[in-house]
């Protein structure tokens, strides 16, 4: 079985080699469910985030940024997410602490973002900001790419639009991170 075939989703993690794990997947109650990779547009604006969070941890040294890792959402939830982009403080994976081999990273993100593509639900979205929140998580950031704006999650009920003229801001997870959306999107494209 090459990685990427398995012959269903629903197949339950243990019994699935490493080397047949599909490049892209969560874990929802045990069993596995594959996930699309970002589309292009999608996935540079993912790393176009992280850059600028990863710039401003250089300077404030409060933990580190990823793309695309799995996180462990147990014993909370019997799940594994895969946020588009995540942070993780100092206090919850200190630096220079070792990651074991393994499927995912044994912590709840801070912050957790989803990048949302055509191919996205809003149902299965709404579920993971719920999920991440259960788990411990203390903000989401969900991006849409093609209206050019982000919507804040502070709770699941607490939501702040912001639109391409706003300044996305860390809040009490990333003090003192500002970033403008406008330079997040890229210049506007001008109608022919």
């Amino acid at each position: 079985m090459a990685a990427g075939s398995l012959p269903n989703i629903g197949v339950s993690i243990d019994s699935v080699p490493e080397r047949d794990l599909p490049e892209w997947f969560e874990v929802v109650d045990g069993t596995i469910v594959e996930l699309s990779p970002l589309g292009a547009n999608e996935g540079l604006l993912a790393n176009e985030l992280k850059r600028f969070l990863d710039l401003f941890l250089h300077q404030h040294p409060l933990g580190r940024s990823v793309v695309e890792i799995l996180f462990d959402l147990r014993p909370t939830l019997n799940r594994s997410r895969q946020p588009d982009v995540a942070f993780i403080t100092s206090e919850r994976w200190p630096s220079g602490k070792k990651v074991r081999s393994g499927h995912a990273l044994p912590v709840v993100p801070d912050l957790a973002v989803e990048v949302v593509s055509p191919t996205d639900s809003a149902e299965n979205l709404i579920a993971k900001i719920h999920e991440y929140f259960d788990a411990g998580s203390r903000l989401v950031w969900v991006v849409y790419p093609t209206v050019e704006e982000v919507y804040v999650y502070e709770s699941p009920r607490s939501i702040r639009v912001l639109g391409r003229q706003d300044e996305l801001d860390g809040g009490d997870v990333l003090p003192g991170f500002r970033l403008g959306l406008a330079e997040l999107f890229g210049p506007e494209e001008k109608e022919a």
